[in-house]
């Protein structure tokens, strides 16, 4: 018998939003103009990680909104809430210290099916840890009941959490990757496994092709599947904080969200990435390749595969930009470099992969 084919994650149901957001967004950026020039008028591209509204010449207002996606999934067939508010401050603050903003608060939204008490407590002991963590605070949130429309996977109450951060910068100090340039090098921090990113490939692989359970043992840890999935998004906040008020020149900051390593091509110059230093992931990431058949290209082209925030900073800053984040408790790996190439091209030379627009193949 012949093997299946390799999963993808166009295959598990999820299509790449640059193929379908393109009269969303038409549409969306139009609207700047209602504002331009004045209080609240955008400063920054509409595809960036946040958005930033001039309030004074001193003064701008970052802000952006995210979910915890199906990770919500895994947590109802657990019973288990109490880290998705973790996730959800740390999918919304880690994006915005990207422009260069400091967090400072964040409402949510809960959807629920049935509003149970003791699951929305967990959700708030969640929140208030992650919040713990991002050093903002949550000054309110809204919770909508919506039976028949929100369902889920467990025997537990169905649960959708999204959150909206806020935070200020300087309009002169905003960081969007404007100053990147050939010779940089490019900064990576650990993540702590999957983050909030690719769970329906994931799940698809473990439970349905791979045949796991949530209880099955993850190989070479302690951990059940279910307990990697779960494990919350690392929140860099506070270290990357650190490294913008030392005065260390940094060229961009890069939370890995979606489309992994693509990230890196968010930032404002037309540059390509040369990454000959990758981590090795984490063995949940080997778990989902190798029950998925899951090609290496798609992989990196879907998961953090261990690298959850880059930094990318000129050559002569590379030193002490370490020694802070050592100092800050962080790992930082010295991931590659940034290259000549207005194609934006990502090299993974270990992999023998090159991405260009978002996917990976054979180099």
């Amino acid at each position: 018998m012949s093997s299946p084919a390799p999963l993808t994650y166009a295959g598990a149901g999820v299509v790449r939003g640059d193929t379908v957001l393109g009269g969303l967004i038409d549409w969306v950026a139009r609207t700047k103009a209602f504002r331009a020039g004045g209080v609240g008028e955008d400063l920054l591209p509409v595809s960036y990680y946040a958005s930033v509204l001039r309030l004074t010449d001193d003064l701008a207002l970052a802000i952006c909104t995210d979910g915890v996606g199906s990770k919500i999934l895994i947590a109802e067939q657990m019973g288990r809430y109490d880290t998705l508010g973790i996730d959800c401050i740390a999918m919304n603050a880690n994006d915005l210290v990207c422009v260069g903003a400091e967090p400072m608060a964040l409402v949510d939204y809960v959807g629920v099916d049935v509003a149970d008490h003791d699951v929305l407590e967990q959700i708030g002991k969640g929140l208030h840890e992650g919040a713990r963590q991002a050093n903002i605070s949550i000054p309110g949130g809204e919770l909508a009941q919506l039976p028949g429309m929100i369902t889920g996977a467990g025997e537990g109450p169905a649960v959708d959490l999204v959150g909206t951060c806020v935070g200020v910068v300087h309009p002169d100090k905003l960081n969007y990757g404007q100053n990147v340039a050939p010779g940089d090098v490019v900064i990576g921090l650990r993540s702590s496994g999957i983050h909030s990113n690719g769970l329906t490939l994931a799940r698809r692989a473990l439970f349905e092709r791979g045949d796991c359970s949530l209880d099955d043992a993850v190989p070479g840890t302690d951990a059940t599947v279910g307990e990697a999935l779960l494990r919350p998004t690392r929140i860099y906040v506070r270290p990357i904080l650190e490294l913008l008020r030392s005065g260390i020149d940094i060229h961009a900051l890069c939370h890995m969200t979606g489309e992994g390593l693509f990230n890196l091509n968010r930032v404002a110059q037309p540059v390509s990435f040369e990454l000959d230093a990758l981590p090795e992931p984490q063995p949940i990431f080997q778990l989902i390749q190798a029950k998925g058949g899951i090609e290496d290209a798609e992989m990196y082209q879907v998961f953090n595969m261990g690298v959850g925030f880059c930094v990318v900073v000129p050559k002569q800053e590379v030193e002490p930009a370490i020694d802070l984040l050592r100092g800050a408790g962080e790992d930082p790996l010295v991931l590659g470099r940034v290259v000549e190439g207005a194609d934006r091209t990502i090299a993974l030379p270990a992999l023998d992969l090159l991405g260009r627009a978002g996917e990976f193949a054979a180099a």
